[in-house]
């Protein structure tokens, strides 16, 4: 493993600061970047691949379960739609003792593979059924991940949506119009990629390098994660943009549009209730 990626204990701080500095709140994200950019880690920890995932990196892994052990403590908080805050009575807290959070939640930082860890529930953002997601993904055929992208496009609200279909397209799987607010429309295209691994900045330039000059703007979906390079490279000034979907994003997508998910309902029961009815 490569070595200096901060513990989840080391992100308990950058995290809770990373939130004041966005006002209290963000999104997984916005929380991320503020984190890394915080702790100016280098790109090979930033896209170190988590142990046995295909579309999560080790530091994304120990921030969701810094995120947790927080929530656990009752610094946090986070809504359905994932945005994470900072409660009330924490506000005004400058910093926090990582040793006392720890203590009210479990980590992998140390053995994480012992008998004692058995009764580990996954982050928040690791539950079981985000783990069987990630696996169904994985084992699509490319043409049938190909036809969910197109479905959760049009779900999304792009119009027009064609899938190409072709390998010698040079990277576009696909096009759409996308029109905001019923006033302002332009062609975007679009590349799917059922992928066990990080895109590099290679790919998203090759995947530039495509696009006919009627499309206004790049979306490139994939099940992996992206490298840092290829972040930087999807945004760079002067050059069409190109928004990314990573995996963790996609399954993200795909629940709240309830595409394949049905929620839920669980119910904690208040045992006190029962006993002084």
């Amino acid at each position: 493993m490569v070595k200096n990626i901060p513990t989840v204990e080391e992100l308990i701080n950058p995290l809770f600061a990373a939130l004041k500095r966005l006002g209290g709140s963000g999104a997984n994200e916005e929380i991320y970047e503020e984190v890394i950019k915080s702790l100016n880690l280098p790109d090979e920890v930033l896209d170190y691949p988590h142990l046995g995932s295909y579309n999560q990196t080790e530091v994304s892994y120990r921030l969701a379960w810094a995120k947790t052990n927080l929530k656990k403590y009752g610094a946090i908080k986070n809504t359905s739609s994932g945005i994470w805050m900072i409660n009330g009575e924490f506000t005004k807290t400058d910093k926090l003792d990582p040793k006392e959070v720890m203590k009210k939640g479990r980590s992998p930082d140390k053995k994480a593979h012992g008998p004692e860890q058995t009764d580990i529930k996954p982050p928040d953002e690791n539950s079981l059924w985000r783990e069987q997601l990630r696996k169904i993904l994985q084992s699509m055929e490319p043409d049938a991940f190909e036809r969910l992208s197109q479905l959760l496009l049009r779900e999304c609200g792009i119009t027009q949506v064609e899938v190409t279909g072709c390998s010698g397209d040079g990277g576009i799987d696909g096009t759409g119009q996308l029109k905001i607010h019923g006033l302002i429309s332009f062609k975007m295209a679009f590349q799917c990629k059922k992928y066990s691994g990080s895109v590099s900045s290679n790919q998203i330039r090759d995947f530039r390098g495509s696009m006919t000059t009627d499309v206004e703007k790049g979306l490139f979906i994939t099940t992996g994660t992206f490298t840092r390079d290829a972040t930087k490279e999807a945004s760079t000034p002067g050059k069409k943009t190109i928004d990314l979907v990573n995996g963790e994003e996609l399954i993200d997508k795909l629940a709240e549009l309830e595409l394949g998910l049905k929620p839920v309902k669980a119910y904690e029961i208040d045992e006190e209730f029962y006993r002084n009815i």
